[in-house]
């Protein structure tokens, strides 16, 4: 069984930076890719950022060029650095794991952005 638990999150100003960490528990043998999702209150999650078995990156266009995904196979953690927060930013931003080919979630950690 794995377990993902997200942190990080919090009250930022507009132009500020918070960076999200997932650390995944439990029998960690084959990662094959990391996701990060966000959801705003009435709107639908949507992938923001994912990295691969092999390193490859995806970013959504939003956040592309502020937002940096990148990961520590040894502490089995993922992490978004995000930069250049704007309000439309806000959110709950979720962790998913691709793990032998089942996907996993962690619980979510809030984002705000605002003045």
């Amino acid at each position: 069984q794995v377990q993902l638990v997200e942190s990080g999150g919090g009250l930022v100003q507009p132009g500020g930076s918070l960076r999200l960490s997932c650390a995944a528990s439990g029998s960690i043998f084959s990662i094959n890719g990391w996701g990060w999702y966000r959801q705003a209150p009435g709107k639908q999650r949507e992938l923001v950022a994912s990295i691969i078995s092999g390193g490859v990156t995806n970013y959504a266009d939003s956040v592309k060029g502020r937002f940096t995904i990148s990961r520590d196979n040894a502490k089995n953690t993922v992490y978004l650095q995000m930069n250049s927060l704007k309000p439309e930013d806000t959110a709950v931003y979720y962790c998913n794991l691709v793990h032998a080919r089942i996907n996993y979630w962690g619980r979510g950690t809030q984002v705000t952005v605002s003045s």
